[in-house]
Order: structure tokens, then C-alpha cells, then sequence
């Protein structure tokens, strides 16, 4: 596992960026993963910035998504499939027809978990995949002790989950759904480089647990120190409780430039 450690999270975020940049130059059809929240947004607009400049052209690359809401229609302003395309899609120049995503709306949930999973493979794969992560140390909403080898699944969100994510349906706990499809921790160890970026003093201890603490179910995110090529982007802050941080800033600072994250 890589940890990079940069200033703030715009930094960050145009680290990132570049790295997906660099990919799409080289794969201009690469499957991103990609994640919602307020985390990615600087890697969003970092991305988008480098299209309208025409450092990078997004048009052919396919996006696929980490997660979704359980019952909630694919056009209500809420889901993760129109947050997307407004944060994604429109901004990057990628038409809708080069999305994937689970059907949060089938009848029957379980049998749509396993065609997603089974899309990514026929896809071929996730190229890069964008993970944030939770102070609790999960990924996508791979909740503590999920299972490192679980799949795409329907899974109960938190009472503090909804009151989280209220903020979105104004402010009203009963309009946020109860439950979601996520990737699993197994489906997503199977992208080909994942990066994680975590900011603020609020991440610091899921990022320590993550980096520095053993590969637990208790702190999903640790998964990560099983993949091959796993990137761990943090600012200072979300790095305050990392006891090696000084040897993660020496490592990258000595790291060659070609070499990329």
C-alpha cells in the first residue's frame, strides 16, 4: 500500500486527477469506479478541469458505480445515478450510455447484486477504483465486520446513517431509504488500482487502522493492505495518527516521477 500525503484535499484532488488523466491517455475506455459524497468532489472538478483545457479527453471512458440506494427511483435527484451525472458524467463530456450501475429499483434486489457483479466482469473490470472512507473505517457501505470477501449486496443502513444523509432529502430522516446496494469488500479488491482519499482530523484514526493496523473485518478499509495496488491519498490532517507518516513523506518525495500513483 502507497500512502501519499499532501497538504489539503485540493491537492489531493488534482493528484488524483492526474492519475486518472494519465490512465485515460493511455486507456481512453477505462472503467473508473467512482464514489459519492463530498470527498471525490475535488477530484471531480480537478478531472473536469483538465477536460475543458483539453489536457485529457473523458469522452470514451465508462463509469461505474460503488453503490446505491435501495427503491429510490433512478431519476430522483437523489440517487447516486443522478448525483453522478450531475458530478461525473456531464461535467467529464461521458454520455449516459457509458454508465453502469446497480438496479436499486428491481424486484428482486439479490439477483440484481449478482448482475452487477457479473457486468463488471463481463466489462472487464474495473480499471480504477475511488473509495472514501467512513470515521468507522468502511468503504462503500461495507459497514464494520462485513466480510473481506463479500460481494455486491443489499445491506441495512445505520439510524446514524440516515440522520447523516438526511441533510439531503431536506433535512427529513423518513425519505432517506433503509437500505442500499453496495460492492463488496471482494468485488471491490478486485479493481485493478484502488484509490482511497481521506481528508480532515475526523479520518484520522479510520486512516491509522487502515494503513497501520491489522487487515480486521472491524475496519473494512484495511482490506486494502491485501491488494497489489492500492494508492492511500491523505492530507495532513486526516495523517495526524499516522506513526510513519515521515517515512511515507520521505518515500514519495524520493519516488520517481514517471512512476506516477
Amino acid at each position: 500500500m502507497e500512502v501519499v500525503i499532501v497538504p489539503d484535499a485540493q491537492a489531493g484532488g488534482e493528484l488524483i486527477a492526474e492519475a486518472m488523466a494519465r490512465l485515460l491517455r493511455h486507456k481512453p475506455d477505462a472503467l473508473l469506479g467512482v464514489a459519492t459524497g463530498s470527498t471525490p468532489l475535488p477530484i471531480y472538478e480537478a478531472l473536469a478541469s483538465k477536460v475543458k483545457a483539453g489536457a485529457v479527453d473523458a469522452s470514451r471512458a465508462r463509469i461505474a458505480q460503488l453503490d446505491e440506494y435501495v427503491g429510490l427511483p433512478a431519476d430522483h435527484p437523489e440517487s447516486y445515478r443522478s448525483v453522478l451525472r450531475r458530478e461525473v458524467l456531464e461535467p467529464l463530456g461521458v454520455d449516459v450510455r457509458a454508465f453502469m450501475g446497480p438496479d436499486g429499483t428491481a424486484d428482486d434486489v439479490q439477483a440484481a447484486c449478482v448482475a452487477y457483479d457479473r457486468a463488471l466482469a463481463s466489462a472487464g473490470g474495473v480499471d480504477l477504483q475511488l473509495l472514501g472512507i467512513g470515521t468507522d473505517g468502511h468503504i462503500g457501505f461495507n459497514e464494520p465486520c462485513s466480510s473481506l470477501a463479500s460481494r455486491t449486496r443489499i445491506k441495512t443502513l445505520t439510524e446514524q446513517t440516515r440522520v447523516d444523509n438526511a441533510r439531503f432529502f431536506d433535512g427529513d430522516i423518513e425519505q432517506v431509504p433503509h437500505h442500499v446496494i453496495t460492492q463488496g469488500i471482494g468485488t471491490i479488491l478486485e479493481a485493478r488500482h484502488l484509490v482511497l482519499l481521506a481528508t480532515g482530523e475526523g479520518k484520522a484514526d479510520a486512516v491509522a487502522a487502515t494503513v497501520e493496523g491489522p487487515v480486521a473485518a472491524v475496519c473494512p478499509a484495511s482490506a486494502l493492505q491485501l491488494h497489489p495496488h492500492a494508492t492511500v491519498v491523505v492530507d495532513d490532517a486526516a495523517a495526524s495518527k499516522l506513526k510513519l507518516a515521515d517515512y511515507f513523506r520521505h518515500t514519495y518525495a524520493n519516488k520517481p516521477d514517471w512512476q506516477g500513483i
